[in-house]
């Protein structure tokens, strides 16, 4: 099964994808997507897409999953990403992906054992089980985390 994780951001949307075989876990690819600099929403969200829709027409997952909104950011904030999980979840959708979201805390328990983990020892965990030989950069660290995540509970409902 190939999975590709998202992390939503409007300034830095990660990605990564996972083959995960009887063997375990295989990176594929990871990544992130960077709008323009004090480019409008609208403009930063159509970047969004049309990356994720190359993406997933390269390596055709059989899962997208994606994080769930984290509750402690300022409004705005919230806002912007949510208008960025929209598009991923429409992308995925259109493209006839089944997409599953889990939460930071359901993505940190997965990969770190602790639902309060900070990034950087996201980034070393994830490294650490795909066996990268860098640090991935911290938003496609937490993107292959949202893939392990996926990879290794499989929700049955997509979202």
């Amino acid at each position: 099964m190939r999975v590709l994780g998202i992390d939503p951001g409007s300034h830095v949307t990660g990605y990564g994808l996972v083959d995960h075989e009887k063997g375990g876990l295989k990176v594929v690819a990871y990544g992130e997507i960077k709008p323009a600099r004090g480019a409008r929403l609208t403009a930063c969200l159509k970047v969004i897409h049309d990356r994720l829709q190359e993406i997933i027409a390269e390596h055709r997952p059989d899962a997208l999953a994606v994080e769930d909104i984290f509750y402690g950011k300022n409004v705005k904030s919230l806002i912007r990403q949510g208008h960025v999980r929209g598009v991923t979840l429409l992308t995925g959708a259109l493209a006839g992906v089944a997409v599953y979201a889990y939460s930071p805390l359901e993505v940190k328990q997965a990969v770190v054992g602790y639902g309060r983990a900070e990034k950087p020892q996201v980034q070393r965990m994830v490294t650490a089980i795909l066996g990268l030989a860098d640090l991935p950069p911290e938003d496609a660290a937490d993107a292959l985390a949202v893939a392990i995540c996926h990879a290794h509970t499989r929700k049955e409902t997509p979202a």
